[in-house]
């Protein structure tokens, strides 16, 4: 059995060879993503390891805020003094290490990274742990001059000599580049720009007594974990963060950490849609194997083998195709790694090759999943290869399936598909957004399982539709591509079913981003009544001297800005939720839209007030009325709820809770914050028009921050969500890709089915051109059912997840109506695209051969 089993593996290994796509492609992304991650992860740790000082000292931060305030958190520089009697201190020293900057060079635009990753203004202080050297020029000198990272002077063009301007919280300033510094261990992406180290404090913090650490390096054979002992005997336990090399480094790595889940958890994501997609594909692919060798099975029977080495022999065919598939997905998965670290490298972060690290667990995964996915879905196939009779043998081969009852699919997917209905039903009918989400969730698996077993059902009705005009346009020919599709619903079915998972979610998730979008849209129109709203354009804060300079510009009237502040609010039920709020100028009424269920602007904005959503209010049991607030560094406030906002966005203006008081109180409590937007109402007997210009040239130095008016706000909003669909659109394009390679696996493997058929046909006169449009209709047919299931099923849980949504105020409801119009005609496109070879290849048989064929 085993020699059997062997030799009927590689007489079929082309007709496997699609569906070792689908494993090789499932394997790909799951070591491709194990890699990399192990890669960065293993570079960053040996990179923070290396260049922590032995203990450092740091503020404590009691509060996180959700969004950027802008503020820069200190220590008193004159620690360092103080640590460097501490017993086993070698040195200590005040380090100044400022994000939240922006340099541009004299043509204004910014010479920072366009990636994400932070402009970084530091002192100068190299030590042997330093991460840079200088490598051209001088060090920084006093004020006015600067000393730039080679990536970033090599990637915006800027030379020694040159002019930079840096904008800082304090203000801007001129400095001269004076020499340039490589990085000596991996660069992480960042621009930095450093100053010297006497003025650095003065010009980033406003302060030349402050630092924003103090790096302390032991005597030789003071352990690290004894040094911060003593130091948190001298300072105090809770007054600062103290941390060890170690204990920084691993901060510092789960920092990292939430950065590479994105990219693991994305990749993983491509993982399991192949894997899914694959299964449908791997099913069918068996199933046609085993309806075309029916005879040759019952002649095993028929020689002895009993039913269990039938089975065995199937699967071990599986496990085959598994092994050789994960082999070249691991080998795949090293490249695809390869090329994330070198596209890594393109986007500034400069990671070796060399050193890529594949772990124990990527092999392993990869065969798992590989041989896995190709055994549980050869199973059912493999049970129903058991199933031959040995008389099977004597009589001509059908295919599996057809003619067979279709009761049981009828009852599994009516039970699966009314749990699927009802589970639906409660997500629409729920009033709490964490049981809708849970509801939604449950219901798409259900509704999705019970599509894909009752499909087969749905094929004569629907494609019986869709293939209508067949006969009339195309004559004989369409005719018999419609009964082509009709013949076998169950592989028809299982054939669309893999099109159709991706399509479903691309309708579900296409009605979620219109929904959202019409509902910003809508919240935009009805609440923001400023003419122009500043702010930057992945909304973090600038400094101050913007507000000043769009003050003095002319034509401007009223500007209200907006400045954030994380609190932690004590609430009457006992809970404690620490959240962010906002905090604004008087006028916000002039500028803004704000209904409120009790009180109003006036009275949030008083000294001691505060506002706070209604919704928030009722599920926590505060009234208006009631004292609330803390903020960082473990300063108290009593703040009365003074108002009750109800907007439909959920939480008005703030994060959770919908928080907002007068600017005085975020200047008060988060001194050295930024604002983060800026509200501002042309003068009278000034137009829009005219203040816009004025505006931009105000602007131009500043290349962060750009002035928006209305409907330039929406199409902000707009990106932000089009980048979140950006991801899960290529997810299912690879959905898509691999579901045509099922078409194309079907068709060709219908072709060899249909042999003699076709020689047939061909003998009384089919054409060469008429056979191929006949197999290219049936593909088309089976696309477009595929689509339209999937389409059909997708709006349905656009319906559900738009009313999830409507529970955080995002009420309105849209269907991009262009959107499925596209996916349609895309799905017709595909299927003549995936019939091209299984066409050709049918259109070339030998007549006389095909006739003969067995």
């Amino acid at each position: 059995m085993l020699k059997a089993t062997l030799r009927s593996f590689l007489a079929h290994k082309g007709r496997l060879l699609l569906s070792a796509l689908a494993v090789v492609l499932s394997v790909a992304f799951v070591a491709g993503s194990l890699i990399f991650s192990d890669t960065v992860s293993r570079t960053f740790d040996r990179l923070f390891a290396s260049s922590s000082a032995d203990v450092t000292v740091q503020p404590r931060e009691d509060l996180e805020a959700a969004v950027p305030t802008g503020a820069v958190a200190t220590v008193p520089a004159g620690l360092a003094r103080q640590l460097g009697g501490v017993q086993g201190v070698a040195s200590a020293h005040p380090d100044v290490e400022v994000e939240n900057v922006t340099v541009v060079d004299d043509r204004n635009e910014s010479v920072g990274p366009t990636t994400g990753a932070p402009t970084l203004a530091v002192d100068w202080h190299v030590t042997e742990r330093s991460v840079v050297e200088l490598t051209s020029g001088r060090t920084p000198r006093g004020d006015g001059e600067a000393v730039l990272d080679a990536d970033t002077a090599d990637a915006k063009g800027v030379e020694i000599g040159d002019a930079l301007t840096v904008q800082a919280q304090p203000g801007s300033f001129r400095v001269e580049v004076v020499g340039i510094a490589t990085f000596t261990t991996t660069n992480p992406g960042a621009a930095l720009v450093f100053l010297d180290p006497d003025v650095a404090a003065t010009r980033l913090l406003g302060a030349a007594d402050r630092a924003t650490s103090v790096s302390v390096e032991a005597v030789p054979g003071v352990p690290d974990a004894e040094l911060k002992r003593r130091i948190t005997a001298e300072l105090g336990a809770g007054a600062y963060e103290i941390r060890t090399a170690d204990e920084l480094a691993e901060t510092a790595s789960e920092e990292l950490g939430a950065f590479l889940d994105v990219i693991k958890y994305a990749m993983l994501g491509f993982a399991g849609i192949a894997v899914l997609v694959g299964v449908f594909l791997i099913v069918n692919t068996f199933s046609m194997l085993i309806a075309q060798r029916t005879r040759e099975l019952g002649l095993l029977r028929a020689l002895g083998a009993d039913r269990r080495q039938v089975r065995r022999s199937v699967l071990t065919e599986a496990v085959l195709l598994g092994l050789a598939g994960s082999t070249a997905g691991l080998a795949a998965g090293v490249g695809l790694a390869f090329g994330l670290i070198r596209l890594m490298s393109a986007f500034g972060m400069n990671l070796r090759t060399t050193e890529m690290v594949v772990g124990w667990a990527t092999p392993v995964s990869a065969y798992v999943v590989g041989v896995g996915v190709t055994f549980v879905a050869a199973y059912l196939p493999a049970r129903r290869a058991a199933a031959v009779s040995p008389m099977a043998a004597l009589a001509d081969a059908e295919v599996a399936g057809v003619g067979r009852p279709l009761r049981a699919r009828a009852v599994a997917g009516g039970v699966v598909g009314a749990l699927g209905a009802a589970a639906l039903l409660g997500c629409v009918l729920s009033a709490d957004t964490a049981t809708a989400a849970s509801l939604l969730g449950l219901g798409v698996v259900l509704t999705l399982v019970a599509t894909v077993v009752a499909g087969p059902l749905l094929v004569r009705p629907v494609i019986r539709v869709l293939g209508a005009a067949f006969p009339a346009l195309f004559g004989a020919v369409g005719r018999m591509s419609r009964r082509n599709a009709l013949r076998n619903p169950r592989r028809t079915g299982a054939t669309a079913a893999a099109l159709m998972v991706g399509l479903a979610l691309v309708g579900g998730l296409s009605v979620a981003g219109a929904s959202m979008s019409r509902s910003f849209d809508e919240q935009i129109d009805k609440t923001l009544g400023a003419d122009f709203v500043i702010q930057n354009a992945n909304f973090m804060p600038f400094p101050p001297e913007v507000t000043d300079r769009v003050r003095d510009t002319e034509g401007v009237g009223l500007v209200v800005r907006q400045r954030f502040a994380p609190v932690a609010v004590r609430l009457p039920d006992g809970e404690r939720i620490e959240t962010t709020a906002a905090g604004y100028d008087d006028g916000v009424d002039d500028v803004a839209r704000v209904t409120y269920a009790e009180g109003g602007t006036q009275a949030a904005l008083a000294d001691g007030g505060i506002a706070m959503d209604a919704g928030f209010a009722a599920e926590h049991g505060v009234r208006r009325g009631d004292r609330v607030v803390e903020f960082p560094g473990g300063r108290t406030a009593a703040f009365t709820v003074a108002a009750l906002t109800d907007m439909e966005g959920g939480e008005g203006f703030g994060m959770r809770g919908g928080l907002f008081f007068g600017m005085a109180a975020v200047e008060e409590y988060v001194p050295g914050g930024q604002d983060s937007a800026l509200y501002v109402n042309a003068a009278a007997g000034s137009s829009p028009d005219e203040l816009r210009d004025r505006l931009e040239a105000t602007l131009d130095p500043y290349p962060q921050v750009r002035a928006r008016d209305q409907a330039d706000y929406k199409e902000l909003v707009h990106e932000q969500i089009a980048v979140l669909l950006y991801l899960v659109y290529a997810l299912l394009g690879l959905a898509i890709v691999i579901a045509v390679l099922g078409v194309v696996n079907t068709l060709a493997l219908s072709v060899v089915e249909r042999t003699r058929e076709i020689g047939l046909l061909r003998a009384i006169g089919l054409g060469r051109r008429q056979l191929r449009r006949m197999i290219r209709l049936e593909s088309v047919v089976i696309a477009v059912f595929g689509a339209v299931l999937g389409l059909a099923l997708g709006l349905v849980w656009g319906v559900c997840v738009q009313q999830v949504l409507a529970l955080e105020g995002m009420t309105a409801f849209a269907v991009p109506w262009g959107t499925v119009v596209a996916v349609v005609v895309g799905s017709a496109v595909v299927g003549v695209a995936a019939a091209l070879l299984p066409a050709l290849r049918a259109s070339r048989m030998n007549v006389l051969e095909a006739i003969a064929h067995e």
